[in-house]
């Protein structure tokens, strides 16, 4: 009888299996690698390279993003699910051990009992009780040692997909830079002056005073525009992956207070223009490092700043989702990111992005036109 009540307390006591299933996650995301590596190839052909490229190196981006995730949360469940088997190792072993006994028990010599067959019957009765929890206990414990064996398994094989994924997505922005610069059907609104533009740099001390001298940097007369992106305002998406760091009049850990937000990416991540704008100015500027102002409408600009590489050229009008420039940064090598895997605390982002937005000549909180509320 003793016996039979520990099989009750264990069937009773032994944890539900978790739903969660984080090698699914990463087989998807290897999937989303495959794919771009597949768009990739047909980039080549594409009637618009600059465009193809762009979606196949935001796919990269994407794909990558959800393999550490994924690898993450497998490293997180195979490490759950190894401590509570270890935990509970006495009482698998007790588990197996009854199981084992009732399977290789003879039939007649289960029927026998000390009390006769009135005690027989109960023990019948209760066996017939406990039986199923039993079998579904041990599914749960397969499943479990499957489940184990499965993330390790991923986790041994996801070194080739990271090595074809991080390939593929440096090529595709040696491709893009490529075509970007091959790149000669954009309508233009004027053409840069250099002499100008170093002239109105040398003389400005603040991004204010560059951007109020924009109309200077002209060979001639800028082409009128009647773009108008208002009803777009509070939803335009940000124009890279990211995640807030400061909000607009947020002072930084060196004491700096900036009217634009500051969003933390990922190194080497793509920027794109959120809307349909005339490229105003791209290149270095003052202590903001490389940046790129984009016009989607007379009087309003989007600065970007904190990039290594500016795409495009002064005075062009480049629809919604061009490429502008790619943040700083080395990616991170296969080692670093399944040393990582475990880490869920965002590291991975070391790069800054600065967004600025300035209507009518004055600088106004980026929230009013950006969509700052997800997380990229």
């Amino acid at each position: 009888m003793k016996a039979y009540r520990f099989i009750l307390m264990l069937v009773w006591a032994w944890p539900a299996s978790a739903q969660d299933h984080p090698s699914e996650a990463a087989l998807e995301a290897a999937q989303m690698l495959e794919q771009a590596s597949v768009s990739l190839s047909e980039a080549e052909s594409a009637r618009d390279r600059v465009r193809a490229l762009t979606e196949t190196i935001q796919a990269y981006e994407a794909g990558l993003t959800a393999m550490r995730d994924g690898l993450r949360r497998a490293a997180l469940r195979e490490a759950q699910l190894s401590a509570d088997l270890q935990s509970r190792e006495q009482d698998v072993a007790q588990l197996l051990g009854v199981l084992q006994t009732i399977e290789t028990t003879a039939p007649p010599i289960l029927m026998l009992h000390p009390s006769g067959p009135l005690g027989a019957a109960r023990t019948g009765m209760m066996l017939s009780e406990v039986t199923p929890g039993l079998n579904a206990q041990a599914q749960a414990l397969a499943a479990d040692l499957h489940e184990v064996q499965t993330l390790r398994q991923l986790q041994q094989s996801a070194a080739d997909t990271l090595t074809e994924g991080l390939t593929g997505v440096q090529d595709a922005r040696a491709q893009l830079s490529e075509a970007i610069a091959d790149r000669t059907d954009l309508p233009r609104r004027f053409v840069e002056d250099p002499v100008r533009t170093a002239i109105l740099i040398s003389s400005t001390e603040t991004l204010d005073g560059f951007a109020s001298g924009l109309s200077e940097i002209s060979e001639g007369e800028i082409a009128q525009s009647n773009g108008d992106v208002t009803d777009l305002k509070g939803r335009i998406a940000l124009p890279t992956q990211g995640v807030v760091l400061h909000q607009a009049g947020e002072t930084d850990a060196a004491g700096v207070t900036r009217p634009g937000l500051v969003l933390v990416t990922r190194p080497r991540a793509l920027v794109v223009s959120p809307t349909a704008a005339t490229i105003r100015y791209r290149g270095p500027l003052l202590d903001l490092g490389n940046l790129v102002i984009l016009e989607p409408q007379p009087g309003l600009l989007f600065v970007f700043s904190g990039l290594q590489e500016v795409y495009g050229q002064t005075g062009e009008v480049i629809p919604e989702g061009t490429p502008v420039g790619l943040m700083p940064g080395e990616t991170p090598g296969i080692g670093a990111i399944m040393s990582t895997s475990s880490d869920g605390t965002g590291t991975d982002r070391s790069e800054t992005l600065y967004i600025e937005v300035r209507q009518d000549n004055s600088p106004v909180d980026p929230d009013l036109w950006f969509r700052t509320d997800k997380d990229g």
